[in-house]
This record gives C-alpha cells, structure tokens and sequence, in this order.
C-alpha cells in the first residue's frame, strides 16, 4: 500500500490528468519529426512556466532541447521527456483500418507524445511536494529531441549535461507493464555523399566518374566485411540518392546512409573506421570524391538495478489501470488488423523457475486485447537488439526506466495501430500510471539517501570503463 506522500502525488496526478492528456494529445495532432519539434518545445516551455518551474531553452546549442527545473540542492533528479514522430506514419485517431490524416505525413508510432507528457505529469507532482514538504532537493524535466533520428541525449551527453543529476528516471509507452532491465546495441549513423563527374553513357562514358558506381562499390566492401566481425555487430544502409532516373547518364551524385551497430559503444566507434575505410576506398576506385557527414551515435545502457527494484516495487503497490469495455473493444478491433504475440519480451526460459513459471503463465495468457498485469522483475529479455540515447545517460549517471501499456497486445513497433490509439483512453491511462510510478520513485531518491548511495555505488562500479562517447567532437545535430 502507498504511503500518504506517494499517496498525494498520485491524487496530485490524477486531479490534473486532464491538464497532461491535452499536451499529449496536442503533441499528437501535430507530429513533428526529429530535431524538427518547434512546435512541441513551445508548448512544453509554455505549460512548465505555467507550473511554475524555471525553464531554460536551446540546451547544449540544440534548438529543441530545453528543461524545466524546481527546488534547490541535491539530490537533484532528472526525468526524461520525448516529443518526435515518425515519418509516414499518419493515421486517424480511433480507426481501425489504416487511414491517414495526412496521406505521406508523420505520426507517433512510438508513442512519444504519451511519453513528454508522462514524465512532464511526473515532474510536476515532485515539483508539488518539494513545494508542501520544503525539502531539499532538485527536479528537472528535461525536452530531449531528436530520439529516432539525431540523438539528442547522446550531443547533450558530449557537454557532459547529465553529470548534474544524481540519477535518471524515464518510461516508455509499450504493450506491457514492465520494469526495463539489461541492456542494448550502440549505434552510429553516418551520411556518405559522393560526387562524380556527369556525361554522356553512350557517347561519352570515358569522362564519366560514376558516383552512383561509388556507392555500389561500398556496399559491396562492406556485404565483405560482415564476415569478418563479431556476431553481435549489424550493419544497416540505405540508398538515399541514386543520381537520377536517366540510365544513360553517367551519375554525378549519389548517397548513402549507413548505420553501425555492436553491443559495445566503444566496438561500435572501431566499426565504423572500418567502414569509413571502405568509403575511402570506394571513391579511389571510381575517381569520385565524397563527403563524410556524422548525424548521430547512441551507447549501450548500464542497467541499475537498484533503481530498478524501486521502480518495480512503486509500479507493484500504484497497480494496473481499470480498464472500461471501450478500451478493449478498441484494443480487440485493432489487434486482429495484425499477427503476433500477445507479450513482447516475457523470457519463459529465465534461470529463476519462480520467475519463469510465472512468465510462462502469463505467455500462456497472451491472447487478451490488453496486458492487463504487471510483468514480473527480470522476467523480461536482459538485451534488446535496437538503440536509444537513453543509454548515453545511463553512463554518466544513475538511469532506470519502465514501460506501460498504452496499446494493444503484441503490437508492431512504429505501426499506424500505435497511431491508432494514441489519443484513446487506453493510452491515457498507460501514460497516468507512468507519471505516478516515475513520481514515486523520485521521492523515493530524494528522501532515501540509503537507496540513492546504492543506486550511485553500483552505478560507479558498471561506469568503471568509462564513457566512450559515440558522438564526435565536431558533430553538430542534423533534422535528416
């Protein structure tokens, strides 16, 4: 059962629910894509004055980063924000066939307009009791653009911005609620725009320097060099300009983007020499000349599991929404538009037979609309092959995160389904609950200094190799 503090928060949230579901929803009416979030930066720096907290804009020279904080001293807490959407991803609210507001326009197929206003939600009730209570302390909300494309964490991460905090909480909309534990892929992108000569392909082709040839030519060393890394390493790319659709002109320019990914961020960086190497050799061989531009780089997380245990203890005791009839009649109609499973990473397998008992039981309960339980500590895979520039904040301080279910079961990531249901009442609800359990879990840092030096103790010894920035020194945050 929840203390009367966390007890107040909760009842804090829950007054002013709607004040946060408008933000989201705004936020979702108008999806702006990575780095490009004027609109949704505004917003949250107008409703953080509102609310009384000091906000400072353009962190870290990025446009669309900015924060909002209150209180004084330390312990100081962070919680993350997100605001970008997805391109091509529009779709109407509620609708259960694709069909999209705007047909080409973006959309928020990762819930992110859920996730600025959850934690926004969480930091206002810290905000709230710092201010009953007179205690000690710091919370700031941090507007981090840029999570699908630019990593706006990790450029912050570079100016050293998360030293500051004494740790970090976020959450995550998803099809389950769960604490995130282990870890992830690092991740570097990089553009390779090659230039060439242009001329006649029949009449002339001698004079040509090939820059489209250039780009085949690299993708051809690396589909070479895959042999020849470790297992854990990917190797993304895409053809982003061609040169033209004329097969009889020799192509002066053509793009590529590739993108880079190991287990380790520092693995990651000697990758991605190797495949600047290749870039390098691709434009000796067609005569062509190219221009490296880094757009961005994530590290891997360092799990805390002992901010973990209390995250999962808050989720536990706040407990799972009730949900109404609408909320499954809407997660049902929507579910049968897709296959898969009903539960995105339960590890039935897990060394802990308790654990795993319960984690095949719950699997065994897959076919419902909604996850309508909390899924146990640990259960859940320790590793995930994507990236996220979480993982830059979790090396330089203490960084835990959870997820709630804010849309139907087993849902694909980035759909028009997660669009679907954005505004519903199923993802409100999601987004509610994280706010209560991030608050919770704040003021459990900020009043338990036992708990807080644990969480720092183990967050030194994981952080011992030391941070190996995945973002380079001159790089300077691009919009793709």
């Amino acid at each position: 059962m929840l203390n009367p503090e966390k007890q107040q928060l909760c009842s804090y949230i829950d007054e002013n629910a709607s004040f946060f579901e408008d933000i989201s929803d705004k936020i979702w009416e108008n999806p702006e894509l990575s780095l490009k979030e004027f609109g949704a930066a505004s917003l949250y720096c107008e409703k953080l004055r509102e609310l009384g907290f000091t906000v400072t804009e353009n962190i870290c020279g990025i446009q669309t980063a900015f924060c909002g904080s209150y209180g004084s001293g330390h312990p100081v807490i962070g919680i993350l924000g997100e605001f970008d959407a997805l391109s091509g991803l529009s779709q109407k609210a509620g609708e259960c066939i694709p069909d999209p507001v705007l047909p080409g326009g973006s959309g928020h197929g990762c819930g992110h307009n859920l996730l600025g206003a959850g934690s926004l939600a969480a930091a206002a009730a810290v905000k709230q009791w710092l201010e009953k209570t007179g205690r000690p302390g710091t919370v700031i909300f941090y507007g981090c653009p840029g999570e699908e494309g630019g990593a706006g964490k990790a450029y912050m991460a570079r100016e050293g911005l998360w030293k500051e905090l004494d740790a970090a909480l976020c959450w995550h909309p998803a099809d389950a609620f769960q604490t995130i534990t282990g870890t992830n892929n690092s991740c570097i992108q990089v553009l390779y725009k090659f230039s060439g000569v242009a001329a006649h392909a029949a009449g002339d082709p001698y004079n040509g320097r090939s820059a489209l040839d250039a780009v085949e030519m690299m993708n051809i060393g690396v589909q070479f060099l895959r042999e020849h890394t470790t297992p854990d390493c990917r190797i993304h790319y895409a053809i982003t300009d061609t040169g033209g659709i004329s097969p009889n002109v020799v192509q002066a320019k053509a793009s590529v983007l590739y993108m880079v990914r190991a287990n380790r961020v520092a693995d990651t960086v000697a990758l991605q020499k190797r495949v600047d190497d290749i870039a390098k050799g691709a434009a000796l061989m067609t005569g062509t000349t190219y221009e490296r531009i880094f757009i961005d780089g994530t590290a891997e997380l360092l799990p805390n599991y002992t901010i973990e245990k209390a995250l999962y203890s808050n989720l536990t005791e706040i407990g799972v929404p009730a949900y109404s009839d609408e909320d499954y009649a809407l997660a049902a109609a929507l579910k049968a538009t897709y296959l898969g499973s009903g539960i995105s990473g339960i590890d039935g397998a897990n060394s802990d037979p308790a654990i795993a008992k319960i984690a095949r039981e719950l699997s065994d309960n897959g076919s419902k609309p909604i996850n309508d339980f909390i899924t146990p500590l640990y259960s859940s895979a320790a590793f995930t092959p994507g990236s996220t520039d979480v993982g830059d904040v979790s090396w330089l301080t203490p960084t835990s995160q959870i997820n709630t279910v804010c849309w139907p079961a087993g849902v694909p990531g980035h759909s028009w389904q997660i669009v679907a249901c954005g505004r519903s009442g199923l993802a409100h609800k999601g987004m509610i609950c994280a706010a209560k359990v991030l608050a919770s879990t704040a003021v459990d840092l900020l009043t338990d200094t036992e708990l807080l030096a644990e969480a720092k103790a183990e967050f030194v010894e994981k952080a011992s190799a030391g941070y190996v920035c995945p973002i380079e020194p001159d790089a300077i945050p691009i919009a793709l």
